[in-house]
């Protein structure tokens, strides 16, 4: 008898901190961004609580009523310094290969701004299917599931709710701000240290999905 095909895999990834390690990069555009306002921002500070939108962590530094003038202040300085330093997180490629060669197709869904989401994925050669740009936490469920997604990939607990809401399963990697406890307290189904597991884990997955198909 021949088993019925498997359901259409599509994988949903973060950005900041889970494919990409932005840090320098930002780092540097703060810097920027500081001289040019002459406003004190605690670069460091700022790179260590990557993840929710820029006017997040805007709003530490400028009064409210400043927030979008200075969004785009920065967004304007943001190619210049952010995208060279910018550097892929270990096993990024090999993660959005992993999806690929199961058949599979690899979405970002990302609180960045899509423009410089895509600035640094071209700079860095790593080519998903789909960018989406300027969700956040529970907002990203629009675009999964839209796309589909019956995973995500994030670093985040933002983005652990963000599957949740859109009834995937959350595959949180410990490479940004939010420790494996922050993360399994959140709700995440795994916690992995790293892409370089998610090859490993995605083949499991696949595996136990298809022992459920009759």
């Amino acid at each position: 008898m021949t088993s019925a095909p498997m359901t259409a895999l599509t994988v949903g990834f973060d950005l900041d901190m889970t494919l990409i390690d932005s840090r320098p990069g930002i780092k540097a555009a703060y810097q920027a961004f500081s001289a040019e306002t002459g406003v004190t921002i605690d670069a460091d500070l700022a790179v260590s609580r990557l993840g929710p939108p820029l006017q997040h962590e805007l709003a530490h530094w400028f009064p409210a009523e400043e927030i979008d003038e200075r969004v785009v202040q920065y967004r304007a300085l943001y190619p210049t310094y952010a995208i060279t330093p910018t550097l892929a997180m270990p096993g990024a490629r090999d993660a959005i290969q992993a999806v690929r060669e199961a058949g599979g197709r690899a979405i970002v869904v990302t609180a960045k701004n899509e423009p410089h989401a895509r600035l640094h994925l071209t700079h860095l050669g790593i080519d998903p299917d789909a960018v989406i740009g300027g969700l956040w936490a529970e907002g990203k469920a629009e675009a999964l599931r839209e796309h589909g997604a019956g995973v995500y990939v994030g670093d985040h607990t933002g983005d652990v709710r963000g599957a949740a809401h859109a009834g995937a399963v959350s595959v949180a990697v410990a490479t940004g701000p939010c420790d494996e406890a922050e993360l399994r307290a959140a709700g995440a189904d795994v916690v992995l240290p790293d892409l370089t597991e998610f090859r490993g884990w995605l083949a499991g997955y696949r595996a136990r999905e298809a022992s459920y198909r009759p």
